[in-house]
């Protein structure tokens, strides 16, 4: 006897793939080392953790947007990430960019140190927030500035079913060779449960420009993907397959996320 997982399983694939072709028809931002919308998990207090962020671009700009830069087509970025549970609402990590040139050759792209933090909450609560923080050090592969710093307000909602996560980011260059202009990024999750183990649904990632005079309708930026997230025997797995619509800079994106705690 068939099981009602697989069709179950087969229309929510069929729905998101839907989406993606219809989104695919508009108009085609650099697809960066790591293309998550954080929520509120964590380490627990006194808990490692290492997540492997994978990405890369089979089709997109073939040419720098200033001397010395990486062009993202068929660019392979690996970053693995070390975090620690500092309290039960603390945590730290350090990310290790690397990338994979069209050349064949790898690269440190740099380092980036984060503190997490997400409000206490009680029991069986529904509704989440917090703030990650980022400072880090990038070569001129891949960004004009040396140093940057992040902000990453977590807004969202979970239950047995629905992950809802909003995160209104704002990022800022800080060398004095380029704009120190804050910029507007949001990042928004939506994921439905499939079957047990499985959820499935929509990320968003947007270029909005400077905070304080964002762009244009028709400057703005957009990235879609489809994804898919697997627990399985305490190791969390995000896949996706992402579209830039207007403005972006690559046109398909396909990543993966792998995280597991230790002790």
């Amino acid at each position: 006897m068939s099981s009602p997982v697989l069709p179950r399983l087969s229309r929510g694939l069929r729905l998101l793939t839907l989406a993606m072709l219809t989104l695919a028809s508009l108009a085609a931002r650099a697809a960066p080392d790591e293309i998550q919308v954080y929520t509120e998990e964590m380490n627990d207090p006194g808990e490692f953790g290492v997540e492997v962020h994978v990405n890369h671009v089979p089709k997109g700009r073939v040419a720098p947007s200033y001397p010395g830069e990486m062009a993202s087509e068929r660019r392979l970025q690996v970053t693995p990430e070390f975090s620690y549970g500092i309290s039960k609402t603390l945590e730290a990590g350090l990310y290790l960019p690397l990338a994979l040139g069209a050349d064949g050759d790898l690269y440190g792209n740099g380092l980036r140190f984060r503190l997490k933090y997400i409000a206490p909450r009680e029991e069986g609560d529904r509704f989440f927030w917090g703030l990650n923080t980022e400072l880090g050090y990038s070569v001129r592969r891949i960004s004009q500035s040396a140093a940057g710093v992040e902000f990453r307000p977590i807004i969202g909602y979970r239950d047995e079913r629905w992950l809802f996560s909003f995160n209104p980011i704002v990022n800022a260059d800080l060398s004095s060779n380029v704009s120190r202009r804050p910029v507007f990024e949001p990042a928004v999750k939506l994921t439905h449960r499939v079957v047990e183990g499985v959820n499935a649904g929509l990320e968003y990632y947007g270029g909005y420009g400077p905070l304080h005079h964002l762009s244009s309708a028709q400057e703005m930026s957009h990235d879609l993907y489809a994804v898919v997230d697997v627990e399985t025997h305490g190791i969390d797995l995000n896949f996706g397959i992402g579209r830039g619509m207007r403005n972006a800079e690559d046109e398909w994106i396909a990543k993966a996320i792998i995280a597991f705690p230790f002790k």
